[in-house]
């Protein structure tokens, strides 16, 4: 708890039996209120060791995509009573010890979202990054601040904290179930003039991290200019999406029940 403020941490999962335990054990457990853990149709002991650590487990009954988990994370810190919510990947790209200062800038910063950015100080190559993500993640995020009036220094990271009132707010139901999701946050964050900081952050790219390929890679970079594209045309006038809309736009609190299955109500 920060500033009387709970926090919980809520990891999306898929196959990640290699790395939840060393993600959960390089968390600052003192400083949390809660650790959620949603897996999403996997077929290794994700979820057992989830259950053996600790973490209130819940485990979607067939893949739905990151998207709808990052939605069932949400939906469930919320209900649990989460004021901070900070999404951390179980598969250690980012460092989990960051979690005190992207909560803080929510808790005590006036901001409503923290990214971790991978390349304000330039650490996404020294992690291991490959060039050719590296590169579309340059050209992807200059279009995106362009066509979005923003200037982040990164759009495409996975590390993120975001405050209750954002997270009940915004019609998050109306988004993608896939890795777009992410960006329709944002562009949803901006739309709505909630604040977004940013926090150094090293990556690590190793053989058993959770990582876009190529051809996925290409149809998630054309989402993503497809979602800028959207904002864009809705601040001109010439489209109007429920994606920016808050008032007829479902919210999390419509995102289909029965969905996931509670596994685990331990608490970390």
């Amino acid at each position: 708890m920060l500033n009387r403020k709970k926090i919980f941490v809520v990891m999306p999962g898929l196959k990640v039996a290699r790395t939840i335990e060393r993600t959960f054990r390089a968390l600052p457990l003192e400083i949390i209120d809660g650790v959620i853990y949603v897996d999403d149709g996997s077929d290794d002991d994700s979820v057992r060791i989830a259950q053996k650590l600790g973490m209130t487990t819940f485990a979607h009954g067939r893949n739905l995509g990151y998207g709808a988990n990052q939605k069932t994370c949400y939906r469930e810190a919320l209900k649990a009573g989460a004021d901070i919510v900070v999404m951390v990947h179980p598969d250690f790209q980012y460092k989990p010890e960051l979690v005190p200062a992207m909560a803080a800038m929510v808790a005590w910063g006036g901001y409503d979202v923290v990214l971790g950015s991978r390349v304000l100080v330039g650490s996404a190559l020294k992690g291991g990054m490959p060039k050719w993500k590296f590169v579309a993640n340059r050209v992807l995020t200059g279009i995106e601040n362009t066509l979005m009036n923003s200037s982040l220094s990164e759009f495409h990271t996975g590390y993120r904290a975001y405050s209750r009132r954002l997270l009940e707010s915004l019609p998050l139901s109306e988004n993608r179930n896939d890795f777009v999701f992410d960006s329709e946050i944002l562009a949803q964050a901006i739309q709505f003039d909630f604040r977004i900081g940013e926090v150094s952050c090293p990556a690590h790219y190793f053989d058993d991290m959770s990582t876009i390929t190529f051809l996925p890679g290409v149809f998630y970079g054309l989402g993503c200019l497809s979602t800028a594209g959207r904002l864009w045309l809705e601040r001109k006038g010439l489209l109007h999406s429920k994606l920016f809309d808050s008032q007829h736009g479902k919210t999390l609190r419509d995102w289909a029940e029965g969905r996931e299955v509670p596994i685990s109500k331990g608490d970390a």
